[in-house]
This record gives C-alpha cells, sequence and structure tokens, in this order.
C-alpha cells in the first residue's frame, strides 16, 4: 500500500480521489503526533503544519509532499529537491477567493464598513463620520499581476477604476488581456490611489514596501495586502499610517503568523484580517483535489502537473 499522511485539516471530499483507491491508505493524524512516520510514502498539508528538513529526516520513505494552496513557505524545499521528494501545490485552486477578498478589503477600508458596523452595534448613529470614497475613477495599482492579480484588474474594470499593473515580466499586451496598463513600479507607486500587493514571497520582494518606497507613493494611498506578509516592511507603514501619507490599509497577511504584536491592525486606519483569502468552502475543496490528484497520479507511476522543484 502507499501510505499517504494528511497532517492538517481537509475536507473529505478533497481526499476523495485517494479515499476511493485500493492501492493507497490515508492516515489524518498531525505529523507532530505520528510515531511511525517512517512508514509514509506521502505528505499532505496546508499552512499549519511546518516541513523541515528533520520532519523529512524521519520519513525515508517520503518522496512526495502536497500543498493544499499556492503558498510553500512551510516546506524546507532545498532540504526537499536534496532529498529528492517531490513537492507538488495548487497555484490555481484559491486564485478566484482571494481576488475576491482583495475586492471585499477594498470596498470595506474605502467606505469604513467595518468602523460603521462597529459604532452602530454601541447604539450610536453618526452618519458624518463615516463618509467614504467611490472606487470608480479610482487609479488601482496591481503589484504582481500573475493569475490573482489579473483577475483582481477584471474586476477593478467593472467598477469603473483605472487600472496599472506592475510584474518584472509584464508584457503590454498580457497586461491589456485583464484591461490592465503595464507599467514600472516607479510609476504605481506614484500615481495608484490604491495598492494592492500580489507577489510571492521572495528576497527580491522582502520589504517591497519600506521607508523609501512608501515615501514615493500618492498621499492619501490606501494599501491591500493579502499575498504575503514579508512585502511590507511593518514600521514603515505604521509610520506613515500615523503621518497620514497613507490613509488606510487592509492586511490579512503578516511577516510572523499569528503576529507578534496587533499594533498595526489596533490603528483605526486599519482592516486587519487573520490569513482568510482561500478560506471558502469552494477554494478549500479545489486545492485539495488538486493536490490529492497528483498524489495519485503520483502513485500510480503517472507524471505530475504542479511541481515547484521538478
Amino acid at each position: 500500500m502507499f501510505r499517504v499522511l494528511v497532517s492538517d485539516k481537509i475536507a473529505k471530499e478533497g481526499l476523495s480521489p485517494l479515499l476511493s483507491s485500493d492501492t493507497i491508505a490515508v492516515v489524518e493524524k498531525n505529523v507532530s503526533d505520528v510515531d511511525d512516520l517512517h512508514t509514509y510514502d506521502a505528505l499532505l498539508v496546508r499552512s499549519a503544519s511546518k516541513v523541515s528538513d528533520e520532519v523529512m529526516g524521519k520519513m525515508p520513505k517520503l518522496r512526495i509532499i502536497g500543498r493544499a494552496g499556492v503558498g510553500v513557505d512551510n516546506i524546507d524545499i532545498p532540504a526537499a529537491t536534496k532529498r529528492g521528494i517531490t513537492v507538488v501545490n495548487a497555484p490555481a485552486g484559491n486564485t478566484i477567493a482571494t481576488a475576491e477578498l482583495t475586492f471585499a478589503l477594498m470596498l470595506a477600508l474605502s467606505r469604513k464598513v467595518c468602523r460603521a458596523n462597529e459604532s452602530i452595534r454601541k447604539g450610536e448613529w453618526n452618519r458624518a463620520a463615516f463618509q467614504g470614497t467611490e472606487l470608480s475613477g479610482k487609479t488601482l495599482g496591481i503589484i504582481g499581476f500573475g493569475r490573482i492579480g489579473s483577475e483582481v484588474a477584471k474586476r477593478a474594470k467593472v467598477f469603473e477604476m483605472n487600472v496599472l499593473g506592475y510584474s518584472p515580466s509584464l508584457t503590454p499586451e498580457r497586461a491589456a488581456k485583464s484591461g490592465a496598463t503595464a507599467c514600472t513600479l516607479e510609476e504605481i507607486l506614484r500615481t495608484a490611489d490604491i495598492l494592492t500587493l500580489h507577489s510571492p514571497a521572495t528576497e527580491k520582494t522582502k520589504g517591497l514596501l519600506n521607508e523609501d518606497t512608501l515615501k514615493k507613493t500618492k498621499p492619501g494611498v490606501m494599501i491591500i495586502n493579502t499575498a504575503r506578509g514579508t512585502l511590507i516592511d511593518e514600521g514603515a507603514l505604521k509610520h506613515y499610517l500615523e503621518i497620514g501619507h497613507v490613509a488606510g490599509a487592509a492586511v490579512d497577511v503578516y511577516p510572523q503568523e499569528p503576529p507578534e504584536d496587533y499594533d498595526l491592525v489596533r490603528m483605526e486606519q486599519v482592516l486587519g484580517t487573520p490569513h482568510i483569502a482561500a478560506s471558502t468552502k469552494e477554494a478549500q475543496l479545489k486545492v485539495a483535489l488538486v493536490v490529492a490528484e497528483e498524489v495519485l497520479n503520483f502513485a500510480n507511476g503517472k507524471p505530475v502537473q504542479n511541481s515547484v522543484n521538478l
């Protein structure tokens, strides 16, 4: 039997390709609580389980790790590669969920929805305190124009926004397909009324928005981050929020999760959520099915489609 350890909570429907196979045994248990790690051929995780070189060292039979989601920050990819372990993810499974949350945060921030809700729950009726701004006619700068960034662009056009896109390899033709204009990072920083981040976490993108780059942004800019917490220097963001240069920020991701402190999200101008971009029933089912099918193919000697270290 090909043994699969499912370390994080994944819906049964998402595991159905594996559960319906007569040649695969599935065990659902946290990797830290398993005594017989040496017996497993495959490991399925979401974001909670940390797959370190030490964990892999305890699993000599391990040949494939499936990440039910996009980011593989919780997996030591170089160590997996060195050990000959294939790592697969589901790069498109949560695209729509993340694009929709980006717009939910954008609208809530622009119209001060959460603060207004808190106020009326207290029995207050203070309409004048919650005057917002419209998205129509505003310039949206999308930093990171991959699957999610392009979906955000399509939705922004429906809201009659002017859309600018930046990625190192973005061509004018590809941007235009989503209704955006390709431009430089400098142009986006200088002209965008709202900035939304959709870049991957790499050494090059760490602290992408920092003291120097935030200084170049348009006064009154609003910032949305549903990508990775390391893209923003939190200290710099706090500073520019305090002096009013940044009008507001909505963050779903943090450099450390859970955060070391909650000072940023406690600011009146900030809307925070606990990394829920991919937390929809539909997205969780999609990503689980993708990685389950990948592991099934691998177990049957077929090629995988979404390896991050092939």
